[in-house]
């Protein structure tokens, strides 16, 4: 049903554009998106029948025949559903620095952000070191 109302409306817009096209403020921009729209609306159904066929595929993968079917075609080779292992280049890792110096001004800078973060905690009216609650 959404593939549907989705279709007539890419179909509807693309309309819209063709008579905003042949309007006497019509662009060459609007002739683009005419000819765009029915694009995606063909496309919204041709993904819908693709799904669809995947499941069926999928479903029939995992469900044992009775018997094996009898075709007259050559056995198709299914498609690959997962990227083997190999194919795409590993991630860059990130390089471990063991410069003392860094660590120590890293360290100076968690400090700095820790008393900012206190002053303002304070200012706003919430001390983190009194954890008692008043009454009123």
């Amino acid at each position: 049903m959404l593939v549907i109302v989705a279709a007539l409306a890419c179909l509807a817009l693309g309309w819209w554009q063709w008579e905003r096209f042949e309007s006497s403020s019509g662009t060459g921009q609007n002739l683009g998106y005419a000819l765009q729209w029915p694009l995606f609306a063909g496309f919204a159904v041709f993904a819908y029948f693709r799904f669809v066929r995947l499941e069926t595929e999928a479903d029939e993968q995992h469900t044992p025949a009775a018997a094996p079917r009898r075709t007259d075609s050559p056995t198709k080779k299914p498609a690959p559903r997962e990227i083997p292992a190999g194919i795409l280049p590993e991630r860059p890792k990130a390089a471990r620095d063991d410069d003392p110096a860094l660590a120590e001004y890293n360290k100076y800078l968690a400090a700095l952000n820790a008393e900012e973060l206190d002053d303002r905690v304070r200012r706003a009216g919430l001390d983190t070191r009194n954890t008692e609650r008043s009454a009123g």
